[in-house]
């Protein structure tokens, strides 16, 4: 159920297909109220369309035809602009222009406006004795024709604005610290003695494969109370889960923990996770990687990213990551494995400072981003993981920069950084 309740809340078709639904009912709704003559009081005659049935065909007709055409080239420049996106900046962002709320509005009333006046026209009766023209529902169609107008110029501007790159860059890094602030705690965990001896602890392995998108801590820690044990999954979500290779261990023997803790867990086919923080941390790293490759070189790009980069990990300083054990009532039942501060700094700048080759400016600036972060980072163990950042960038920089100079005002930003992390 929850990987179904994701997938539809990431599916491009479901806000435009229940925008198309309401306003078809909304045709519906309106032709009924003035066929039993109920329509409100409050709603002057001279707001209302005033002409025939002919004129009111004619203007339904035309919205119904103009919308949908317009639809047709909402969906190509959208389309156009996925494949840009997906050249430009990795495919992996795709779903966040997927998921853009914008384009699936204007493309839902588009549509909607189309069934709207194909609902509407449907009622319109010519002749003396049965004629009827849905004044208001006619009217509704117009305004919905100026709003149709409104959000093709909102429409333009938001596509135009959404595939620069500062932009996407900008709102990715939203979505990671959001993220983080999601996962992440105010205090840190306690710590708790490993009661089990997992050496030889029975292995639980999962027939299918795929994804881990999410993990039922609560339940999966209710059950291993119910039955006695202790459980330690091996996969943290976001990781690729292989089929019939140990998924768990369990403290016990017990017959049903594999349909247990496959009840609890959900797989899918794509990456990235709600309770994985580094999947948009590797959709930056992507961008980053691809601004430095020969054909595009834009190390521009890759110093915005390492910018964004170094401000989640500032905004994490005064924050705790999650060991991943659940315990009900003072007693271990769950381990999950988690991401470690060095893990996440490697996701951050490994692939970035591997793809900078001989850049000097890529490199540099790497060091200004960890000096800035270890101006506000207090912990004894993330410092040292800066540290060993720093010293790898520094080592490589040395090793492959040509000019001296370069060589020199790399040093300088090492010997800054070593006085910062002191």
């Amino acid at each position: 159920m929850l990987r179904f309740i994701q997938d539809v809340t990431d599916a491009f078709w479901a806000l435009p297909a229940l925008i198309v639904v309401a306003l078809a009912g909304l045709g519906v709704l309106v032709v009924d109220i003035q066929l039993l003559g109920r329509l409100p009081g409050w709603i002057p005659e001279t707001w209302t369309y005033g002409g025939g049935d002919t004129g009111a065909r004619t203007l339904l007709g035309a919205i119904a035809s103009s919308t949908i055409g317009v639809a047709g080239t909402l969906f190509s420049i959208t389309i156009a602009a996925l494949t840009l996106a997906s050249s430009q900046m990795g495919p992996r962002l795709l779903r966040n222009f997927m998921r853009d709320r914008g384009n699936q509005m204007t493309l839902g009333v588009f549509l909607g406006a189309f069934a709207y006046a194909l609902v509407v026209l449907r009622s319109v009766r010519g002749g003396e004795d049965t004629a009827f023209v849905p004044a208001l529902g006619v009217t509704i169609g117009l305004v919905l024709a100026g709003a149709c107008v409104a959000l093709l110029i909102y429409f333009i501007h938001h596509v135009a604005n959404r595939i620069n790159v500062d932009t996407v860059i900008d709102l990715v890094h939203d979505d990671m610290v959001r993220d983080m602030e999601r996962l992440t705690l105010d205090e840190p965990c306690r710590e708790y003695p490993d009661p089990v001896d997992w050496g030889s602890a029975p292995k639980v392995c999962l027939r299918q494969a795929g994804y881990l998108q999410q993990t039922d801590t609560g339940a999966l820690a209710d059950w291993a109370e119910t039955h006695g044990c202790v459980v330690r999954l091996l996969k943290r979500p976001g990781e690729f889960v292989f089929p019939h290779a140990p998924f768990a261990l369990v403290s016990h023997e017990l017959e049903e923990a594999e349909a247990a803790i496959w009840g609890r867990v959900a797989l899918s086919r794509r990456g990235g996770s709600p309770a994985d923080f580094t999947f948009p941390v590797a959709q930056l790293v992507e961008v980053a990687v691809r601004a430095l490759s020969p054909g595009v070189n834009d190390p521009r790009t890759a110093i915005s990213v390492l910018n964004r980069l170094g401000a989640a990990l500032a905004w994490l300083a005064p924050r705790h990551l999650h060991n991943g054990v659940y315990e009900q009532d003072g007693v271990v039942r769950l381990y999950v494995p988690t991401l470690d501060y060095a893990a996440l700094a490697g996701v951050m700048f490994d692939m970035i400072r591997q793809n900078a080759g001989t850049s000097p400016t890529v490199l540099i600036h790497l060091m200004t981003v960890l000096t800035a972060v270890a101006a506000v980072e207090t912990d004894l163990h993330r410092l040292n993981v800066l540290r060993r950042q720093a010293r790898i960038a520094d080592e490589q920089g040395q090793a492959l920069f040509v000019n001296e100079n370069d060589k020199a005002v790399l040093a300088t930003a090492y010997a800054d950084f070593l006085a910062t992390a002191a």
